[in-house]
Formats: C-alpha cells, sequence, structure tokens
C-alpha cells in the first residue's frame, strides 16, 4: 500500500512542470528529433542534443576514438576554420561545446535567444562536415594524453577504472574507459576520425531539444535550415544496449599508488537499466542508502558515527544496459577494511529490513520536492527533455513521475535492494598506497 505518512509538498504544481502541453516534438524526415520548450520571459536560449555516436561503437582496442573525435569537431570543418569558430562563438558571448559518452555524443549550447541560429549554423557545420586539420590532431592528442597522465595518479579515478574493469570485464563498453588510454590514444590516425566520423556521425536517431525566448515555428525552421538537408546513407545502425552478467564470486582490485595518503573505495554491483519497473524503487532506496541528508545512512554510519571516512555515499547509475549501484568512500588507508565492513553491512540492513515509515516519507518528499528546483533553468528543463526522449520516457513523464514516486511501498525498496545489493556478486576496487 502506498505510504500513508507522506505528504506531498504542498506548492507542487504539475501543470508548470514541462510536458505535453506546453512541449513541441517534431520529427524530421531524415529522422533528427527536434524538441522546443518556450520560455518568453528567458533572454537566453540553451541547445541540448545527441547523436548515436558514442564509444560503444568503438571497442576496446580503439578506446578513446569516440571521444578523439568530438573533442576534434570545433578545431574546423569545410565552412569554418578553427579561428573562425571561435571567433564567431567569442564575438557572440555563446558557447558550443561536444562530449562523447558511451552511447551517445552530446551537444550543448548556449547563447542569447537571438543567436539561436549561430549555434545551429555552426553546429551544423562541424557535425556534418569536420576537417580534422593535422596540426590540431597532434594538439588534442597531447592534451587527452596528459588528461590520462593525471587520470593515473589519481586514486578516485583509478578505483573507479578497476570496478567498472571487474564488474563489467575489459571487452564491454561499459568496461573500458571513454577517454582511452595512452596506448589506443596514440594510436588513433587522422584516417581513423574520418572513418569513424563517415560510419557514425548522421541524423537517423539524432535529437535536439531548445529551451529558451524562442518561438516553437522559428527554432523548428531553424533546424530543418542547417540540419534538414543531412543525410548519411553509411551511418551505422544504432548499438543495441549491452546486456550484463554479474561476477559469480566476490572480486576484489587493489591498485598501489605511490606517494599516496588516502584510499578511494568502490563497492558496488551490477544496478537496473533505466527501463526496469524496479528502477525508482531502487533509486529511492539508494536515497535513503548514501545521499539524503548528508549522504543517508552511509554517511551516519562510516563518516559521523565511526569517523572513518573522508566522504562516504551511494550513487545509481541506470542507463540502456544493465548500470551500476556504488558505495564510494574516501577513507585513511589504515581504515580500509573497517569501512567496507560497515559498507556492506549498510547494504544488508537494505536487504533484510524495512525502512522506517519516516525514512520513505522524507526521501519521497525531497525527491518530489527538488524536481521544480532542476527546472528552473533552461538548461535543467533542457537536460530533463532530453533525457526523457533518450529513453523514450514519453513528454508526459514529469508529471508521471511524482505519483510513481509517492506510491512506492517499504517493500518495493527492499525488494528492489534484494535484487542488486548481493553480497555473493559485490565488487571491491581500492586505490591508495600500498
Amino acid at each position: 500500500m502506498p505510504n500513508k505518512n507522506f505528504s506531498p509538498p504542498s506548492k507542487l504544481n504539475l501543470a508548470a512542470l514541462p510536458g505535453p502541453h506546453d512541449t513541441t516534438r517534431v520529427v524530421l524526415p531524415n529522422g533528427i528529433t527536434v524538441l522546443v520548450r518556450e520560455n518568453p520571459g528567458s533572454p537566453s536560449v540553451v541547445l541540448d542534443g545527441a547523436l548515436q555516436a558514442g564509444a560503444i561503437y568503438e571497442g576496446r582496442a580503439r578506446a578513446g576514438l569516440a571521444s578523439f573525435t568530438a573533442d576534434m569537431l570545433k578545431r574546423g570543418c569545410a565552412q569554418f576554420s578553427f579561428d573562425e569558430i571561435y571567433e564567431r562563438l567569442e564575438a557572440a558571448g555563446a558557447n558550443l561545446g561536444f562530449s562523447s559518452g558511451v552511447h551517445t555524443l552530446s551537444v550543448g549550447g548556449k547563447a542569447l535567444a537571438e543567436d539561436l541560429e549561430l549555434l545551429l549554423e555552426l553546429g551544423a557545420a562541424v557535425l556534418q562536415a569536420p576537417t580534422f586539420p593535422a596540426d590540431h590532431i597532434e594538439r588534442v592528442r597531447g592534451e587527452i594524453l596528459t588528461s590520462l597522465a593525471l587520470r593515473a595518479h589519481d586514486t578516485r579515478a583509478v578505483s573507479a577504472m578497476a570496478f567498472y574493469d571487474a564488474l563489467y570485464g575489459a571487452e564491454h563498453p561499459y568496461g573500458y574507459e571513454d577517454d582511452g588510454y595512452p596506448d589506443t590514444v596514440q594510436a588513433i590516425t587522422a584516417a581513423d576520425l574520418h572513418a569513424y566520423h563517415a560510419a557514425h556521425y548522421g541524423p537517423a536517431g539524432m535529437s535536439l531539444v531548445i529551451v529558451g525566448g524562442v518561438t516553437v515555428k522559428a527554432a523548428v525552421a531553424l533546424v530543418e535550415r542547417y540540419f534538414g538537408s543531412w543525410k548519411n546513407p553509411q551511418q551505422s545502425a544504432r548499438a543495441a544496449a549491452p546486456g550484463a552478467t554479474a561476477p559469480s564470486a566476490p572480486v576484489t582490485r587493489r591498485m598501489p599508488l605511490a606517494g599516496k595518503t588516502q584510499s578511494d573505495v568502490v563497492l558496488g554491483f551490477l544496478g537496473p537499466r533505466r527501463a526496469d519497473a524496479d528502477y525508482q524503487a531502487a533509486r529511492v532506496a539508494n536515497n535513503i542508502l548514501g545521499v539524503f541528508g548528508m549522504y543517508g545512512r552511509l554517511g551516519a554510519s562510516v563518516r559521523n558515527r565511526a569517523g572513518l571516512a573522508y566522504y562516504s555515499l551511494s550513487r545509481i547509475n541506470a542507463s540502456f544496459g544493465p548500470g551500476t549501484w556504488r558505495m564510494l568512500a574516501g577513507v585513511n588507508p589504515a581504515n580500509v577494511d573497517k569501512t567496507v565492513k560497515l559498507m556492506m553491512r549498510e547494504a544488508e540492513r537494505m536487504t533484510s529490513t524495512l525502512v522506517t515509515v519516516e525514512e520513505l516519507a522524507e526521501n519521497q518528499s525531497q525527491i518530489i520536492g527538488m524536481l521544480p528546483l532542476q527546472l528552473e533553468s533552461n538548461e535543467g528543463v533542457a537536460g530533463a527533455l532530453a533525457s526523457m526522449e533518450s529513453f523514450g520516457l514519453g513528454l508526459d513523464y514529469l508529471q508521471r513521475m511524482p505519483g510513481i514516486i509517492a506510491a512506492l511501498t517499504r517493500p518495493e525498496l527492499r525488494e528492489a535492494a534484494r535484487r542488486y545489493l548481493q553480497p555473493q556478486h559485490r565488487v571491491l576496487a581500492v586505490a591508495g598506497p600500498e
């Protein structure tokens, strides 16, 4: 039964949240989906887009190729040079950027509303016809290699890499690093960049979200002008969501890093897909475990009462394939084993005992109450709409979500925890001094 102790935020106005009543969705003939939400009182406009060109298409042997390609887009294209691209953006006080994730290439931009055309013109030019200038390839390669060298000495980054490798395996697209590795980045050539772009950049499956002080009519017309004729008959089919199998027994990875004074701990499990029916139950359970207040139960137990950690929290990351449910801590190296025991104890408590009525009510109220705050800016609205489109949640998702959260019960949270927080399948990664 729904939690009778839960009281929804009294001022939550569902009609004020973005939805089908004020968001227009148009699919162009070439496959690009455009979503526009007008915000007449805003002087600016935000662009949030995605292309099916992420690291899932590259494979472990070419890890970093998708990211390298994205980093090169603004270095020059058939229509504009590197200098022209940056001079036009700077003159307008606008920004436009690209980054590669596992599944998609992300497009982000912001400008004054009257400069939306600039964002779309430059975005279309660099996405459709980048030139990958040779001198810039080596500059970008140097920047990437420098960042990888810094990553190799960061305990938090190293523990995370070890965790994902151990959980998914080195060849799984969730198991290797999007940014690549020194050997794979060194091997990338101009021909590789051109070939990756030719195979994976195209309009099929692309989405563009526009939010701000523009009209629907004007925004859609500009997208049609600059992206409507884009075609790529060679564009690869959308990659299927990868599966994953939890380890058959507990796995531990300890990564020694000389000269460090702190150890970073990642203790985790396979988590839900975004489309899984128990995703929201797991999300609220995780909020109780390691988010609410000063990092939930983990913060109270590991950090406050035991005094073992500088920080201790938990995170759920759900994607198209099985995601992760992780507990994280930064500790004195002498406290690693004690910290891991306490973290496992809290995970087991989530699976064996119902959360309290008060815990459920407080966390339901927090999650629902935060929703309007997350949607106060154009960026927040654009990000929400982009996620809804990506995962096929529907334009009415934000109107439905508060009800979904409010209806969750204590047994549903425990069942979600039992499904994922299984000690026999846990992965532990620790990076710090020997």
